[in-house]
């Protein structure tokens, strides 16, 4: 499996879009994926071969960062990319003047829970009922990353 991640643009936001449409049950909107192409904004792409497999948008602001979003086409989940979008932003905010990663995931999704604790994120808070669902809501589970150290987590 040929596997390449690099950064994307705003040319790629409808892929983007199309990706998030498949991968959560409330997606953000084109408008939105194209508006996180600003300054302050930093979004990689996983491509199997010369298909967009999923991506990672990144929010960097001195020295606080936010996971905006990740996501991975289904088919493509499972395969260990998403923890590959997860060190590429890591790695690239090692660069800039991040101490902190923020992002936030769904108290349900327990397989990306599992892979931003091997990453080395702790738990920090939850915002009850923060997620629409089908039925009615999902709390969100808050989660951080120390960047101090300069290197990647295993």
């Amino acid at each position: 499996m040929s596997v390449d991640i690099r950064k994307l643009n705003v040319v790629q936001a409808p892929l983007m879009a199309q990706i998030a449409t498949m991968a959560h049950s409330h997606p953000m909107s084109l408008n939105t994926i194209e508006s996180c192409f600003g300054n302050f904004y930093q979004s990689f792409g996983v491509f199997e071969q010369s298909t967009l497999a999923g991506f990672v948008i990144l929010h960097q602001l001195f020295e606080v960062s936010t996971v905006i979003d990740i996501c991975l086409e289904p088919g493509y989940q499972g395969r260990r990319l998403g923890k590959a979008l997860m060190l590429k932003g890591i790695d690239w905010l090692n660069t800039t003047e991040a101490e902190l990663l923020l992002l936030e995931v769904r108290a349900g999704n327990v397989s990306a829970i599992a892979l931003y604790r091997k990453l080395g994120f702790e738990v920090t808070g939850e915002r009850k009922g923060y997620y629409r669902s089908e039925e009615s809501t999902e709390d969100a589970v808050l989660m951080s990353l120390s960047l101090k150290a300069g290197k990647l987590p295993a």
